[in-house]
């Protein structure tokens, strides 16, 4: 934390400063993974291959492992009236919660590909799926480990959900 000394209106105020940040883990390519990380990505792939995104030519695919074993996919789906499709992370995890209810998540691997050009980089989940995993993250009170890739090459391993959505809004603020 950092105080500052600012000018408003005239008057001098105090203020914090606060720095929000976390580490992840950069991988050059999928092998490096620990192995079941690797399979669950390789799960992910075939997820992504079987999305249905005729409009964005963007293809997503999720694949969750569940403190059971069990692995649970899922792919983008689009449609012609855009607010009606729904990614493939929240695929899965809807499906996950839905199929196994209270059986904990404990890693997520996502991928994405475009029909339009490579994509060579990790792809991150929007907003609306960082906060539906916060959502399982905060309910089963135990980190839920990110695995992101693009279509291939450099993987991106965070430990928790929560580091990618600081200041995330919860159920705390509803009353």
């Amino acid at each position: 934390m950092q105080v500052l000394f600012i000018l408003v209106n005239g008057k001098m105020k105090i203020v914090e400063k606060q720095k929000i940040s976390f580490e992840l883990t950069v991988y050059n390519s999928k092998e490096e993974l620990l192995t079941d990380e690797e399979s669950l990505m390789s799960y992910a792939v075939k997820a992504r291959e079987d999305a249905y995104a005729p409009y964005s030519n963007f293809n997503v695919g999720a694949a969750i492992l569940l403190e059971n074993g069990e692995i649970v996919i899922g792919s983008n789906q689009e449609n012609a009236a855009y607010p009606s499709g729904l990614c493939a992370e929240r695929v899965a995890v809807f499906y996950a919660g839905a199929k196994y209810p209270g059986v904990a998540i404990k890693k997520i691997a996502v991928t994405a590909a475009s029909e339009n050009g490579k994509v060579e980089t990790p792809v991150p989940p929007c907003g609306s799926c960082r906060q539906s995993l916060l959502e399982y993250e905060n309910q089963q009170k135990e980190p839920i480990v990110l695995i992101l890739m693009g279509e291939n090459g450099k993987v991106m391993r965070c430990t928790s959900i929560s580091d990618i959505l600081p200041l995330a809004f919860n159920k705390s603020y509803l009353g």
